[in-house]
């Protein structure tokens, strides 16, 4: 079973290489992109070249976005993938988020195309490095069960790991909705320049939801449905 791992933070970042450490026991390969692309949401090549770099037998960098490297994964370099897997991405994608978010819209590209998909995410609780270990150990954990069996056609999986460390508890896996509140939006404006100051951290939550489970320190898990 060949499974594809692409993100948005590019090819190099450290959350792939811990979502591949954390798979050694699966056939894994690697199409990124070339650049961090982070927010890209699901643009896409409209008609021109999309350069192909060869780092590996199993590990190519793309001159495109995620959606891109999902095409050109499936169509031309693994058309024999039975999984595309993003992240794990360096921050949230959680509620609104996923409308904007590269490494959502990988796995939906991946969907459209009839391949099942799971995003995986970390959010970052401000000042606070990522332990990449316990991100990777945490990500296999809910791999495991989401792989058990494939999503129906045109659905995929939306992951969000909490900031937890070594020392801490083990947190639960909950299956919840998408939070319909909007992103922080409060702004400032100096010299004729619009800027965002909101605090991810301090958004507005449903209670229930994935902003609130995966804040409460658990990994929050969301079934998004294109049709």
């Amino acid at each position: 079973m060949t499974i594809v791992l692409t993100n948005d933070d590019g090819i190099d970042a450290p959350g792939i290489q811990a979502l591949k450490a954390a798979l050694p026991h699966l056939d894994t390969a690697i199409v990124a992109p070339d650049q961090p692309l982070s927010g890209c949401s699901h643009q896409i090549n409209r008609g021109g070249p999309i350069s192909i770099q060869r780092r590996s037998d199993r590990a190519h960098a793309i001159g495109g976005t995620p959606a891109d490297c999902t095409r050109v994964a499936v169509s031309y370099l693994y058309p024999e993938v039975q999984w595309v897997l993003s992240g794990i991405n360096a921050g949230g994608n959680l509620g609104s988020d996923v409308h904007v978010s590269g490494t959502v819209a990988a796995v939906r590209e991946a969907a459209l195309l009839r391949v099942p998909g799971i995003a995986i995410s970390h959010y970052i609780q401000r000042g606070r490095a990522i332990d990449w270990a316990v991100a990777g150990r945490l990500a296999r954990k809910v791999m495991d069960r989401l792989m058990a069996q494939r999503p129906d056609p045109g659905r995929f999986w939306n992951v969000n790991l909490p900031h937890l460390t070594a020392d801490d508890p083990e947190p639960e896996i909950v299956l919840c909705r998408c939070c319909t509140q909007p992103l922080p939006t409060a702004f400032v404006v100096e010299q004729d320049q619009f800027r965002y100051v909101g605090d991810y951290g301090s958004r507005d939550r449903d209670p229930g939801a994935d902003v609130d489970v995966c804040f409460s320190g658990n990994i929050s898990v969301t079934e998004i449905q294109l049709w």
